[in-house]
């Protein structure tokens, strides 16, 4: 097959409607999936010739002794293994910064950005990336940076592999569709991805351009959280994560691989794309999940609940209910509380929270927060309800309200988030964040 016509193949993949792409459903599921059928040995995991001529390679996201529960491995069969390629160089970093980011003097400030600006040209998904800032330390997989993409063009003839931390994606504007080891991924506004540490992907531009957020992930992977007294159910269901069946790009061409290693890229150029298995088992593989599926806990008497009971996804820490990284959304929902200031409460609290918004407004901030934009909220930093939405809330009658039409997010850690320069910079950073709290008057009373 020539150059030419896996090409074709390849974009004709990009080109399926969402709604005909197959997905193994199930949250840290052992799946097991064939592009060709027969790919996959039967009973074992390495015989001494893997079927159709194919090569078996394990792909393992935790040491190989981790207990049960928390192993996650995944064995593939493709075309050729992952180690015929020549060695990486050093390539630009451009924008991408790894914690620990070393600024002169971190700000205790609040911050706020207005969305980022898409640029001129052709830039794809990678060369787009922009550290916002980060904690703890790539070396020690401890920790996690914020990034943001904004992306005019798709990857044609490049790939990209993380093996600093896993990449939870949360697209703002534009679709995204995601072409990985282990299968094709669709996204868009209101998804999420997660692309595990490690596993090579690329991405194609479902519009004309995309926007969002990246939290990457140093630490222990991503899982759902307790329940606790919740009980059984509630919150993300396991059944709503989707993985990808395995498809498979037949490329012997010129590509290039780009690897981000301890926060600087490297690249190597290919003869054939790295993305050729034609089969997989395993519980180690990308997913996606649609945030409208999450199933919101609340109060139905008084009193405004914990942000907490608003968790998808945690990576935990070796502090027992101290979350390394949370991952939270502000879905729309009911508020019914009696007696009761709806909005979020003023607030002060050890972990950093960071802040996006998807589409919408947030029902804690009037103005200035609005769709691609972000804020930080660092460790104890005094924050909650602008002055415009207070007055509001502490007056209005408390009928039974929906909140809808809305999508905001939190990416908190349990330690303080370190701003980049380039971050502090940037011309969208609100100079004036603090003065949507300066109309708050006095109203003490004896």
């Amino acid at each position: 097959m020539t150059g030419i016509r896996e090409r074709l193949d390849v974009e004709a993949i990009s080109a399926q409607p969402q709604a005909a792409r197959h997905y193994l459903p199930g949250f840290g599921n052992h799946h097991v999936t064939e592009a060709v059928a027969g790919a996959l040995p039967e009973g074992r995991n390495s015989p001494q010739r893997a079927p159709l001529g194919l090569y078996a390679e394990q792909l393992s996201g935790t040491a190989f002794t981790a207990p049960r529960h928390d192993n996650r491995r995944t064995w593939v069969y493709r075309i050729r293994p992952s180690a015929a390629h020549p060695p990486f160089r050093r390539i630009d970093s451009g924008m991408i910064l790894a914690s620990p980011i070393t600024s002169a003097a971190p700000e205790p400030n609040r911050l706020r950005w207005d969305p980022r600006p898409f640029p001129d040209g052709r830039v794809t998904f990678v060369e787009s990336l922009f550290t916002l800032g980060g904690t703890g330390d790539v070396r020690s997989h401890d920790g996690v940076a914020i990034h943001l993409y904004c992306a005019t063009a798709s990857m044609r003839d490049e790939y990209f592999v993380d093996s600093d931390g896993e990449l939870l994606i949360v697209p703002q504007e534009g679709a995204l569709i995601l072409h990985t080891e282990l299968g094709v991924l669709d996204v868009g506004p209101g998804d999420i991805v997660v692309i595990p540490r490690g596993i090579r992907f690329r991405v194609v531009l479902g519009d004309q351009r995309a926007r969002g957020y990246i939290l990457e992930n140093y630490g222990r992977m991503l899982a759902l959280p307790e329940l606790g007294p919740i009980g059984a159910n509630g919150l993300a269901n396991h059944r709503d994560f989707l993985h990808p069946t395995a498809a498979y790009e037949n490329r012997e061409e010129p590509v290039t691989v780009i690897q981000k290693y301890l926060g600087n890229l490297w690249a190597a150029d290919y003869d054939h794309s790295p993305l050729d298995v034609v089969g997989w088992h395993g519980n180690y593989a990308p997913y996606k999940y649609d945030l409208s599926r999450f199933m919101v806990i609340g109060t139905i008497s008084f009193d405004h609940p914990d942000p907490s009971i608003y968790t998808v996804l945690t990576s935990q820490s070796g502090v027992p209910g101290t979350a390394n990284a949370d991952f939270v959304i502000f879905p729309p929902r009911w508020l019914v509380g009696e007696t009761t200031f709806r909005p979020p409460w003023y607030h002060r609290n050890i972990m950093s929270e960071f802040m996006g918004l998807v589409h919408g407004v947030y029902d804690a901030k009037a103005d200035g927060f609005v769709p691609g934009g972000a804020s930080l909220h660092n460790c104890f930093t005094s924050h909650g309800a602008d002055a415009a939405t207070y007055d509001k809330a502490s007056t209005t009658e408390l009928v039974p309200q929906k909140v809808d039409n809305t999508l905001a997010f939190m990416f908190e850690t349990r330690l303080p988030l370190i701003v980049s320069e380039q971050a502090m910079a940037a011309a969208y950073r609100q100079s004036d964040y603090d003065d949507v709290w300066a109309g708050i008057g006095r109203t003490f009373t004896l």
